[in-house]
């Protein structure tokens, strides 16, 4: 069975959350669990971190080559986060579309507004973390940024929330087991729309005459 994209075409889906939110880890715990479906991979001018590996990841370019692809129109969206350069190549997401799999992109806000903007059609989903208690807690848990740079994340992230009603569905990211659960269920639903599914049932029916 397809997993219904138009014409075999994969379907296109948004996940966007302020920094500390989640979002990255629910994307890589959902494309364990569902078929055919892809977490884009970005392009970033910054160093690898320690335990990243390049093409797995990230895709790492200089800073130079970032910007020669900035040039030539060679992403859907990019953004200068925190510093370093981030972006989606249109390229590669055409690519895995084309071949039948679901594309899923972990961007910001105004990422999504740009992927928008292009007139792509996708489902946008918006994780939001419990409170902003809860948020800051992450941020401080999780690295060793200073304190400066928490605080920066903190006022984005307050920006970021407020655009919660841009985007097709939110998913509260309180418990990450569950926060998978809900994004799934978006996912397998999507799939199942009737203009989706609609060649399919339309084959199902004729074994019924």
């Amino acid at each position: 069975m397809s997993n219904s994209g138009v014409e075999g075409r994969g379907l296109l889906f948004i996940v966007s959350a302020p920094s500390g939110a989640g979002k990255t880890t629910l994307v890589e715990r959902l494309v364990e669990q569902l078929p055919n479906l892809r977490m884009s991979r970005s392009y970033t001018s910054r160093s690898a971190r320690q335990g990243e590996m390049d093409g797995v990841d990230y895709n790492f370019v200089t800073r130079d080559r970032f910007e020669a692809m900035v040039e030539a129109d060679e992403f859907l969206e990019w953004a200068d986060v925190f510093g370093n350069l981030y972006g989606t190549c249109a390229a590669d997401t055409e690519q895995l579309l084309a071949a039948g799999d679901d594309v899923v992109l972990v961007i910001d806000v105004q990422g999504a507004r740009k992927v928008r903007s292009r007139g792509l059609k996708a489902c946008a989903v918006f994780v939001m973390p419990p409170s902003f208690q809860v948020l800051e807690q992450r941020l401080r848990g999780r690295s060793k940024d200073s304190e400066a740079a928490i605080q920066r994340r903190l006022r984005v992230a307050r920006d970021e929330v407020a655009a919660f009603s841009e985007y097709d569905f939110v998913v509260v990211n309180d418990e990450v087991t569950a926060a998978v659960d809900r994004l799934r269920g978006i996912v397998v639903a999507e799939r199942a729309r009737l203009h989706r599914m609609q060649a399919e049932a339309e084959s199902i029916v004729r074994t019924f005459s």
